[in-house]
């Protein structure tokens, strides 16, 4: 009997050497694996997709690799963002050739773009844990929950028997086809199987003990991922614009003259980090307290407040559900006293 490659418990992966023999490469993971939704883990997650989609990716695409896949193409957006996003700092900031009037004028406010398009990224990223963080403490459901998916490739060469690649998804990326699987308990492990989905059930009020707590739990499960999804995506760019407001104020411009990045000069880049802490919560200030008269002096508040709100009806909206359970009891519906026919 042919057993699928899919079943092989091994954890060595072999590849052909220069002298012909075979050499031992271990497997980070040999099977679809559930990682633990922490710092750690998404920063290497990051890392290796960030390289990967410098290196590893367009060099698949370009010699035509039957390998490559639609994860590669999608992974490899990160590369146009990240070029236009430095082109849009240079503009200002690559100056050398602007008269000395035109080179003082477009100093600070190149810099304070480039510090936009840093905090435009991390307000849309971070701003998605505001959403997302608070479902998981109330229901139980961590909506990013990240996975390991072991990708078996063809060969591309008949000496190449090194064909095993790494992609990380979420459990919950397809809303039609979770990864419902990877949230078992590992029986082997002394972990009762639906140790996960009993912990969700009773979080969202369905009850404890139940008998199949996955199947209970798995539409409402889905309800949440969607509503999250669509309050994540408001919200999202509502904080961005909070974080490109606060980098163009005024405050930013004693800090771009203290700053280096010099951290072997431990002294400048200390005094660095202070103004910019300083300088951080000023540009708040102002930001919030705004200027002039009008609208405008109140559109700061105004923006933050809607942020914020997006965040919080957001959340309640993913937690809401018109399917409730009945609070009635088979004994209101059924009386023992009268007689039934079943057809």
């Amino acid at each position: 009997m042919i057993l699928p490659v899919n079943n092989l418990n091994t954890k060595v992966q072999f590849s052909a050497d220069a002298n012909g023999g075979d050499k031992k490469k271990p497997l980070e993971y040999d099977h679809d694996t559930l990682l633990k939704n922490n710092l750690m883990t998404r920063t290497r997650i990051g890392m290796d997709k960030l390289t990967n989609a410098f290196t590893l990716y367009p060099a698949k695409g370009l010699k035509g690799s039957r390998n490559a896949n639609f994860y590669e193409f999608l992974t490899m957006g990160t590369v146009p963002y990240l070029i236009g996003s430095a082109t849009l700092m240079a503009v200002f900031n690559t100056n050398k050739v602007f008269p000395h009037f035109d080179k003082t004028v477009a100093k600070p406010l190149g810099r304070k773009m480039a510090l936009g398009v840093i905090f435009y990224a991390l307000a849309k990223n971070l701003s998605k844990s505001f959403v997302s963080t608070p479902i998981k403490m109330m229901t139980g459901i961590d909506i990013e929950r990240p996975y390991a998916k072991v990708i078996y490739e063809l060969p591309d060469d008949v000496n190449d028997t090194d064909i095993t690649s790494i992609e990380y998804h979420k459990v919950f990326e397809s809303v039609e086809f979770p990864r419902w699987d990877l949230l078992y308990g590992d029986e082997t492990k002394g972990q009762k199987r639906n140790f996960r989905y009993d912990r969700i059930a009773k979080k969202l009020g369905m009850g404890q003990n139940l008998n199949d707590s996955d199947q209970e739990v798995k539409s409402r499960i889905k309800e949440i991922v969607i509503k999250a999804g669509l309050a994540k995506n408001i919200s999202s760019y509502l904080w961005a614009a909070v974080g490109v407001c606060m980098a163009v104020q005024k405050p930013w411009e004693k800090y771009f003259d203290y700053m280096t990045f010099k951290f072997w000069k431990k002294d400048e880049f200390l005094k660095s980090m202070k103004v910019f802490g300083e300088s951080f919560v000023k540009s708040a200030k102002d930001f919030y307290k705004g200027e002039g008269k009008g609208i405008s002096k109140h559109a700061g508040k105004i923006l933050l407040g809607v942020a914020a709100l997006s965040s919080i009806v957001g959340t309640s909206f993913a937690l809401s559900t018109s399917n409730k359970p009945s609070k009635i009891d088979s004994a209101d519906i059924i009386k023992k006293d009268d007689r039934y026919v079943v057809n």
